[in-house]
């Protein structure tokens, strides 16, 4: 289950990505906008401000999250519920935005090339996922969760590589006949030590990495209560403090695709 509360407790370092991938996005005049994975729908209300004479939707798979998007929604934004592997383009989709979600879909490649073949002739499909599967925070989360007391519920869950790079994923949507914008880059988030809770990139984890350890551990439990002081402890010697931050290098990839119309 996602907790809109806990994913926004570092919200301006989530929503930065989110606006630089948005930026490169040069459409002019959209008839239809989708955000898939909106989340909160915080972040896809601005599509609206962006682009006034559009319809914007915004699809989450998340109950909790699409409740909290309802209270917010305004006359030109709709959210639903809904799975986006099972969504498809319309005739009057002209930019599809997808922001840290398809990290959470296997085989998401087969997906990217299925919604640039049915998105109509100069469409943009841009997306962002966290490319820090590698980072020493993950490479812990997998140690801990690989240990004898966790293995037998934990084995299988986490992945190493759910995501390509930005090449992998450029070639990927230049064969399917797009002309794609593709980079990386390096947020270093400055997170404030000395929480009374946890270590803050432990916090952080537990907004989005940490969510289905948690599902799996039976939520507020022992067990849960026993994997994150394990992990925490990982995480204090991984991120020391360097004063009153804590700096937490995150790398993104971040693809811009626009749709030529010409067969791959």
């Amino acid at each position: 289950m996602w907790d809109p509360g806990t994913y926004s407790r570092f919200g301006d370092e989530r929503s930065r990505p989110f606006h630089d991938l948005v930026a490169r996005i040069g459409a002019d005049a959209p008839r239809e906008v989708v955000d898939l994975g909106c989340g909160s729908g915080a972040l896809t209300a601005t599509l609206a401000g962006r682009w006034p004479g559009a319809r914007v939707a915004g699809l989450d798979a998340s109950p909790e999250m699409i409740a909290a998007a309802a209270e917010a929604a305004g006359p030109r934004v709709r959210f639903a519920v809904g799975d986006v592997t099972a969504w498809a383009p319309g005739p009057h989709t002209d930019v599809v935005v997808s922001n840290a979600v398809l990290q959470w879909v296997p085989g998401h490649a087969a997906l990217l090339t299925r919604w640039a073949g049915a998105l109509p002739a100069g469409a943009w499909l841009a997306f962002q996922v966290p490319g820090n599967f590698a980072a020493p925070s993950h490479v812990a989360l997998r140690e801990v969760a690989a240990g004898p007391r966790w293995a037998g519920r934990l084995g299988g869950l986490l992945r190493e590589a759910p995501v390509d790079d930005a090449a992998g994923y450029a070639a990927l949507l230049t064969r399917a006949g797009c002309a794609v914008d593709a980079w990386e880059t390096v947020y270093v988030h400055l997170l404030r030590a000395g929480s009374p809770e946890a270590h803050p990139v432990l916090r952080w984890m537990e907004g989005t990495a940490l969510r289905p350890v948690r599902a799996a551990l039976g939520g507020d439990t022992a067990d849960w209560a026993a994997f994150r002081a394990e992990l925490g402890e990982r995480l204090a010697a991984a991120y020391p403090a360097d004063g009153p931050v804590v700096p937490f290098p995150f790398r993104r990839v971040f693809v811009v695709a626009t749709t030529t119309g010409e067969n791959p």
